[in-house]
């Protein structure tokens, strides 16, 4: 396997330059897209608060009276099962399926799928009745979706970095969509085209809510660029970009420092700060 750097487009090879990148979230900035969240009770405010500092505009609608309709006027529809009840899952089948029907790029979050048995059927119901256009999860969560079997070793799980990546590929060849898994390293496949991203700290894992964020982060992205592996290395490469930067801010304080400190550079990253900072491989391997 050999992962090399791809900025450039040289000699007819389709990479993603970092130019592209910064575009990306420029893009978001001007176009202020209307991110529909139908996500967790733990996250919402976060959420909230994140979309707002990245320059998207954050809209929480989950009575199944109004989801549908809501899902029709966003830029981007975000299903997350953090909390589940029967009656959220209703309105994001409705909201889902409006989605669909007026061309709205669904992303879902399919978290702690594998835990119970209604967390999962739920998870896969929804991937085989809605036209997802990118799923977000750990390797455990893409791997229970997809029925593969994966060893649990805590929050960010994997047996290594090229087991994520094969069952990226083999996710994306089965869901028909886009598939980010997020750990130390990210993986984004179609399950022709593989990046890595390496932008991150680990002390996104010791805030509550900083996964749930990052995936509607990428349907603020995919709300203004319809290359959904182009929307997703610019969302996964910002955030970690804006992580990175908080980590070295508030050092040596703990995480509660950290979380306002990567809500104000979650506002401050710069299309520059993305050209200069901007970690991301082509993956060249087979499987």
């Amino acid at each position: 396997m050999d992962l090399v750097f791809l900025f450039l487009k040289r000699n007819g090879e389709i990479g993603l330059e970092k130019s592209k990148l910064a575009e990306t979230l420029q893009k978001v900035r001007e176009e202020n897209p209307l991110v529909h969240n139908m996500t967790n009770v733990v996250v919402t405010n976060f959420t909230a608060n994140g979309l707002l500092a990245l320059g998207a505009s954050p809209v929480m609608a989950n009575a199944k009276e109004e989801a549908a309709d809501m899902a029709k006027i966003a830029s981007s529809l975000v299903l997350n099962i953090g909390t589940l009840n029967p009656q959220t899952v209703e309105a994001m089948f409705l909201a889902g399926k409006a989605a669909n029907a007026y061309g709205v790029p669904v992303i879902f979050d399919p978290v702690g799928a594998g835990a119970t048995p209604y967390r999962t059927d739920t998870a896969q119901k929804l991937m085989n009745e809605l036209k997802v256009a990118v799923i977000r999860g750990n390797a455990a969560e893409i791997a229970n979706v997809v029925g593969e079997k994966w060893e649990i070793k805590g929050v960010d799980v994997g047996a290594g970095k090229g087991n994520t990546i094969e069952l990226a590929v083999t996710a994306a060849e089965k869901l028909h969509c886009v598939v980010v898994i997020t750990g130390k390293e990210d993986v984004v496949t179609d399950g022709k085209t593989t990046y890595i991203v390496t932008n991150g700290h680990p002390i996104l894992t010791k805030v509550t809510g900083t996964g749930c964020l990052l995936t509607s982060v990428i349907g603020a992205f995919a709300g203004v660029e319809k290359d959904l592996i182009q929307a997703s290395v610019a969302a996964l490469t910002y955030y970690g970009v804006a992580a990175d930067k908080a980590a070295a801010k508030i050092a040596p304080l703990g995480p509660g420092s950290f979380q306002m400190e990567f809500l104000n550079q979650l506002s401050m990253v710069s299309s520059e700060d993305m050209n200069i900072y901007a970690s991301v491989k082509k993956w060249n391997g087979g499987i």
